[in-house]
């Protein structure tokens, strides 16, 4: 991707990769249009609120080099297109101001050569996750949907979060609870259920299976976070239940994603089941 106009003309040799501001609003627009799968979880965002950098919670950094590149720097840092040269302008800029970020997360083809590039001032890393099938749902599923998943209300928030805590413990390796008390983890749960994001099957206070649509772009859902608690592990609940957060999401007229770590073989085959198919790689560096 080649940024034009005001935007192109802010690089030079001397400045290889910089923030970008309004004026590359257009540029940055026409990149997550071309591959809406892969950039929604910033997409989203940027829907939303444009170049605004508080709203959006960070910062977009490109570079004109070669192919071009660019990138997201937030919570997150995301890498949405780029060929490796320009990839290693923008790690360049971003080695200088240190790691602020908890992951750097994206399609495999621009994370895995972003992280190469900040690797030796940034690494190591806790997790390097480089094979997590990205995967997507067009179709009706393709097994009946479970009619227990309901979305979560806020007056379930007290059942909700823990099972949102031993999801995340789980499958990122730490306490989300952990510096703040888990204030801030609790807030984003929290807004996910008040904006009627969060699925969930409830046997009393029990939460059986859980699920959230943590990106919601115009065109795509990603959906985050599906969870059975161990003890029903093995009976299919997987399966009908994702089936019927897909069924809500498709209703709302996105296309329904998610992507899973290559290893676990158990949820790759309910997705399997569920009618997702593979729509690339992700990649997950985590620190």
């Amino acid at each position: 991707m080649h940024f034009r106009g005001a935007a192109a003309r802010r690089f030079s040799r001397d400045a290889a990769a910089r923030p970008l501001g309004r004026s590359a609003a257009s540029s940055v627009g026409a990149v997550l249009a071309h591959d809406p799968v892969g950039t929604c979880m910033v997409a989203a965002r940027f829907e939303s609120v444009g170049m605004d950098r508080a709203l959006l919670g960070g910062t977009f950094w490109g570079s004109d080099y070669g192919e071009g590149a660019l990138c997201f720097a937030g919570p997150n840092l995301v890498p949405l297109s780029g060929d490796a040269a320009a990839l290693g302008e923008v790690a360049r800029a971003l080695q200088q101001r240190g790691r602020q970020c908890a992951s750097i997360v994206g399609r495999a083809e621009f994370a895995l050569p972003l992280w190469e590039h900040l690797r030796p001032s940034w690494g190591p890393a806790r997790d390097v996750r480089p094979d997590q099938p990205l995967m997507v749902c067009p179709d009706p599923p393709a097994l009946r949907p479970d009619p227990r998943v309901v979305r979560v209300t806020p007056d379930r928030l007290d059942d909700y979060y823990p099972a949102a805590v031993a999801m995340f413990t789980e499958e990122v390796g730490v306490d989300p609870c952990a510096g703040d008390g888990g204030a801030g983890y609790r807030a984003r749960v929290a807004e996910l259920v008040a904006g009627g994001r969060a699925f969930a099957i409830f046997d009393g206070h029990t939460v059986v299976f859980k699920a959230e649509v943590g990106a919601l772009s115009s065109a795509v859902a990603l959906i985050q976070g599906v969870w059975v608690d161990p003890r029903w592990r093995g009976r299919g609940i997987a399966s009908s239940a994702t089936a019927a957060v897909v069924r809500t999401v498709q209703r709302w007229g996105r296309l329904p994603s998610l992507y899973v770590n290559s290893h676990n073989v158990a949820a790759r085959a309910a997705y399997d089941r569920v009618g997702f198919h593979r729509a690339g790689t992700f990649a997950s560096i985590l620190f």
